[in-house]
């Protein structure tokens, strides 16, 4: 379930155990003596060889995974303390491992006829891995499902019920996946490459998990057909916050950053306009701190980190950062990261790529079931 997780030291060092903290580097092990709370992100080494790393706040790296390729999103099951670092599009694999040393890493590859979209989550037991993938043949998204009883073996999909599909999350009902679809028909054979610029069909949709179901969809006006939809996270009050980027032209000035919940019109935050030119057409992520309240954008296309008012949509904060990439919630506010390595105040000899994920829950803050409530359309 991606949750605005936050884990303080203590607590991550309980879950990881004794053994796993002696098997750490003395540099390792003293960061996270020295740490409030523990992230992960994907980096690509100065050599070019790509990992994970398990990094303190302060952006200390503690241990460092190898992975076999480039990564780009990353999920965390809290029930199953099982991570998942996928693949960037249109990569086909996924290594799913135990932040805490317990268990092999797990690599998998997706189907033939798919690849990964870079993104997923777990269910809320943590039991099935939901993939988001491309079924290029047919030029639809589906959602790969896999069981971590299984060593993680594919064992079905559904779709997404649109094109492209990117970012996905589990709302708090435990059932209901928001799934972005982000409009934009690729293929492997012509790497990423944007087929259908001329006739994109971003959208928004609500899936039961269980069933497959489509619960509702929201397709975006025609007015704005060249604006993707691509990352999502849930609020404190359950509704899902979602962030675009714009393949029309530069000049032009769409809005970026939304929210819904079911039953609900797709609501706009109508960003100042020196806000909206600031982020130069792309939100390379998106994350809300539920515990203060807050919605955290970054864009690594205008070097800048915004920060929200998650009940009014008001900029709060609006700050230069150079190669803006991941965002996650903070003990106060964000921690973001760069493409050049700094992570907070901290610059490592590593490329962070786009994510960060947080390795633990945010047990403070309050869980709500309004997108469940709301009436079907």
């Amino acid at each position: 379930m991606k949750t605005n997780t936050l884990i303080d030291r203590r607590s991550f060092v309980k879950m990881a155990g004794a053994a796993w903290a002696a098997a750490l580097s003395p540099r390792g092990a003293f960061a996270l003596e020295r740490a409030d709370a523990v992230f992960a992100s994907a980096f690509m080494a100065p050599d070019g060889s790509y990992g994970v790393a398990t990094l303190t706040e302060a952006g200390e790296i503690v241990e460092r995974r190898l992975l076999p390729a480039r990564a780009h999103g990353m999920t965390l099951s809290p029930a199953s303390r099982r991570a998942v670092a996928f693949a960037r599009r249109p990569g086909t694999y996924a290594m799913i491992f135990a932040p805490d040393g317990a268990a092999e890493p797990v690599v998998i590859t997706s189907a033939e006829g798919r690849h990964f979209f870079g993104h997923g989550c777990f269910s809320a037991d943590g039991r099935l891995l939901y993939a988001t993938e491309n079924d290029f043949s047919a030029n639809r998204g589906m959602v790969g499902i896999y069981d971590g009883r299984r060593g993680f073996a594919r064992i079905g999909e559904f779709p997404t019920y649109g094109i492209g599909p990117h970012d996905m999350t589990l709302a708090a009902d435990g059932r209901t996946l928001a799934i972005a679809n982000g409009g934009i028909e690729t293929h492997p054979d012509f790497g990423r490459t944007k087929l259908n610029l001329d006739r994109m069909q971003p959208s928004l949709a609500l899936v039961d998990a269980a069933t497959g179901a489509l619960i509702e969809k929201h397709v975006l006006p025609p007015d704005l057909n060249r604006l993707s939809t691509r990352h999502v996270d849930i609020g404190a009050d359950g509704r899902v916050w979602f962030a675009c980027q714009y393949e029309g032209a530069r000049n032009d000035l769409p809005p970026l950053v939304g929210h819904f919940a079911k039953g609900e019109d797709l609501t706009f935050v109508g960003l100042p306009e020196r806000t909206t030119a600031a982020l130069a057409n792309y939100v390379g992520a998106i994350a809300v701190n539920r515990r203060d309240g807050l919605v955290g954008l970054t864009s690594p296309k205008g070097n800048v980190a915004v920060t929200l008012d998650a009940k009014t949509g008001a900029v709060l904060r609006e700050e230069q950062v150079t190669d803006a990439a991941g965002v996650a919630a903070a003990k106060h506010g964000f921690a973001v990261s760069t493409y050049g390595g700094r992570f907070e105040k901290r610059v490592s000899a590593v490329a962070w790529d786009q994510h960060i994920v947080r390795l633990g829950d945010q047990v403070d803050a309050p869980k709500s079931e309004s997108v469940t409530r709301s009436s079907q359309r």
